[in-house]
């Protein structure tokens, strides 16, 4: 198996472009055109005139839900609410040195030392109340964007905030990462499966000085838009291109088919 290769500055600044043109793009759809407004540091792409918020979410096999160092767990009161989470989030950011190339010096002393915390993160995610404070945060800020929107083709699909959490929780489940090769050890990730297929992970990223010391949380597009499709009956047109789902259908159609 080849070692994950991380994404350059310039795939990295393409992806950037290009999820701007998609949400652009969105807007455009939904008739908002130029008037809208975002936020991306809040994960609000789209802002429409009556303050419905949209994170759009196209890319070709994963999403970075987060990418979050020291500051963010020890700052955030929504991480450090859900019972510990943030605490053992720096735990795992705590089992490596301050300095890059102490940890390079020998990984394996380090990532002995991760298993403990991601062990823990593991138990802690498996509660059902915790999983929804995490997934509620992690892609929806807790609750300040409204909407998840998947590009698919052409197509754009949103579904509520509320309904894509309720399904993950219910759906995923969780265990810590096995060794699969020679030079690989147990428990370095949190992984999230749907059906024994990894639909997700939290992992520690320590591949670059720029990256160092930080808590990745990522989800397989693919995988994610099939189990929010395979578990919702209602869908309508919207707009040319937005598909919307369940209880949005009267609510959305009422804002924009005036």
């Amino acid at each position: 198996m080849n070692k994950k290769r991380a994404m350059s500055s310039e795939e990295a600044s393409y992806v950037k472009i290009k999820g701007h043109k998609d949400a652009r793009d969105f807007a455009s759809l939904l008739g908002i055109g130029k008037e809208y407004t975002s936020e991306p540091q809040a994960k609000k792409d789209v802002i429409d005139s009556e303050g419905n918020t949209f994170s759009v979410k196209s890319g070709e096999k994963k999403w970075q839900i987060f990418l979050y160092g020291k500051t963010r767990f020890s700052e955030d009161y929504d991480f450090r609410g859900m019972n510990g989470i943030s605490a053992i989030f720096l735990e795992c950011i705590n089992a490596f040195p301050e300095s890059r190339e102490e940890y390079l010096k020998n990984k394996i002393i380090y990532k002995e030392k991760l298993k403990t915390p991601m062990r823990k993160l593991c138990e802690k995610l498996k509660e059902k109340r915790l999983i929804e404070a995490f997934f509620y945060k992690s892609i929806f800020n807790s609750g300040e964007v409204n909407y998840l929107v998947i590009k698919v083709g052409f197509n754009y699909h949103i579904f509520s905030n509320k309904y894509v959490v309720k399904v993950l929780s219910e759906k995923i489940s969780v265990e810590n990462s096995k060794a699969r090769q020679k030079g690989q050890i147990d428990d370095q990730k949190v992984v999230f499966k749907v059906d024994k297929r990894t639909i997700g992970e939290i992992e520690m990223r320590n591949d670059s000085d720029v990256h160092y010391r930080e808590v990745k949380f990522w989800l397989n597009k693919d995988k994610t838009f099939k189990i929010l499709q395979e578990n919702i009956q209602n869908r309508s047109l919207l707009k040319e291109n937005v598909i919307i789902y369940g209880e949005l259908i009267k609510k959305l159609k009422k804002i924009y088919n005036k």
